[in-house]
């Protein structure tokens, strides 16, 4: 009955649209096309099935009363859509090769003496494979939690009585400073290049790696050297210091020797990093223009992956996570660009600024729609739900207000993905770690709310300083 109820609302969306007249200077055409994009987005959050049966069902509708099949299927042929699906091959070989899982133990050896330290350790080894695993689930869920669990249990901290021991603050650290990293690179969380489509199109701000990379590097990093001690200041573990050393030890001892395949791997990441930077280190830097497609690096990182044997084509079949992500965010990329087409998101920014006032105040619209913007992450299981629900509104609003389209587009990427801290359902990492069992919901939602503010606070004052500073904000 329960899914019955949510198909009736999916498609009741999209007749009450087709019957209704449209609002003065849309085109019947454009109000008609917004009902199946409204109806997939409800479909995203309400989940009658997995997100890409929602969006292929949606686009079947869109092609068969709309004659648009065309259109609505151009999203499988974007660039961003196949940049992120080749990252997701170097996030399977991380996984599959344990170059991740030694990454942490030497990281482990080297700075993880105290259990704060451990804290900055799953901070710098997140940050440092983020720019190659668009899946933060497979990054935060698959890599960093179950070195980090397992480090906790040596340590004798155990769900339940000795929880806060140290397993509590381990745990909820590394949720925590995903939603920092995943923020500092396009391709560290998969809705991030999604953002980016949209901000092309509503805003015409064009964020490619590069560039998103080099505004959000510094207050992306203070926030890494902040959180974990917040973080510690709330959830502060009895236990204080740890043999580091022997953890580490025995984890690369069941490692083993290096393999071929993680040296291979370590070349192809340097490689895929060097290019995606490439292009705006010597423009910023030397004023050189060097014309490199970020897709077309990924696909070469991708099949250098597949060709040397660092992964198979097996491995990415089973990888469920990459072709999900295909189909419906292709998905959503054909139905956005179906709109923007027909002139729609035009419309929705005209009506917005004939419509709303913030009293003429730039940054203060900014503040307040960023505020928003988190807040409404409360109700959003993931980041790309949010993204496709929420994004194009706020960018909307925000232009209409007269704010900064740079500052807009990056404060909304950034709280997009903190504003995921709040709760344990905030994005798809979350349920994995807190079912782990170390951490109470009145407690991680207390973390997640201040982290949150924390991070605003810094995307607020360091993070458009360093935005100013570099004179992108025009």
């Amino acid at each position: 009955m329960d899914r019955i109820l949510k198909l009736a609302v999916l498609v009741l969306i999209p007749i009450i649209m087709w019957f209704t007249t449209p609002p003065e200077g849309l085109s019947v055409e454009a109000w008609r096309l917004l009902g199946f994009y409204l109806s997939a987005i409800v479909g995203l959050v309400l989940k009658p099935w997995p997100a890409p049966v929602v969006l292929l069902v949606s686009i079947a509708a869109s092609a068969i009363f709309l004659d648009n099949a065309k259109n609505v299927l151009t999203g499988y042929a974007s660039t961003t859509l196949w940049l992120v699906f080749a990252a997701f091959s170097l996030s399977v070989a991380f996984v599959k090769t344990g170059l991740g899982r030694r990454i942490a133990y030497h990281m482990i050896s080297a700075f993880g003496s105290t259990v704060l330290r451990l804290g900055y350790v799953t901070a710098l080894l997140d940050f440092v494979i983020s720019p190659v695993t668009p899946s933060n689930t497979a990054r935060s869920g698959g890599i960093v939690f179950p070195i980090m669990n397992a480090v906790a249990k040596a340590l004798g901290s155990e769900p339940g009585e000795t929880a806060r021991k140290a397993g509590s603050y381990l745990m909820v650290n590394t949720y925590m400073v995903t939603k920092v990293t995943s923020l500092m690179f396009a391709t560290a969380m998969a809705p991030n290049l999604l953002a980016a489509d949209f901000m092309q199109k509503i805003l015409g701000v064009d964020l490619n790696w590069g560039f998103w990379a080099m505004a959000m590097i510094v207050p992306g990093l203070v926030m890494l050297l902040v959180v974990p001690a917040v973080i510690y200041a709330v959830e502060r573990p009895t236990l204080t210091t740890l043999d580091n050393k022997k953890i580490a030890r025995e984890g690369l001892e069941e490692l083993g020797p290096m393999k071929t395949s993680e040296k291979t791997l370590v070349g192809i990441f340097f490689l895929a990093l060097l290019g995606w930077a490439m292009p705006s280190v010597l423009e910023q830097g030397f004023g050189i223009e060097v014309d490199i497609s970020t897709t077309g690096v990924a696909l070469v990182a991708m099949g250098l992956s597949l060709v040397c044997g660092v992964i198979t084509w097996d491995d990415m079949l089973q990888t469920k996570g990459a072709w999900n992500t295909y189909i419906w965010f292709g998905g959503i990329i054909g139905l956005s660009s179906a709109l923007s087409k027909v002139k729609f998101f035009d419309w929705l920014s005209g009506f917005m600024q004939a419509n709303i006032n913030f009293g003429d105040n730039a940054l203060v619209a900014l503040i307040i729609i960023g505020v928003l913007s988190i807040a409404v992450r409360y109700l959003f299981a993931s980041g790309s739900a949010y993204v496709v629900a929420m994004l194009p509104v706020f960018l909307t609003v925000g232009y209409a207000a007269g704010a900064n389209p740079v500052a807009l587009a990056l404060m909304l990427a950034a709280t997009n993905s903190y504003g995921g801290s709040l709760t344990h359902y905030g994005g798809a990492a979350a349920p994995i770690i807190f079912g782990a069992g170390y951490n109470e919901v009145n407690r991680w939602w207390i973390v997640g709310a201040i982290v949150a503010i924390v991070c605003f606070i810094i995307t607020m004052t360091v993070g458009y300083a360093w935005w100013d500073l570099l004179g992108i904000l025009g």
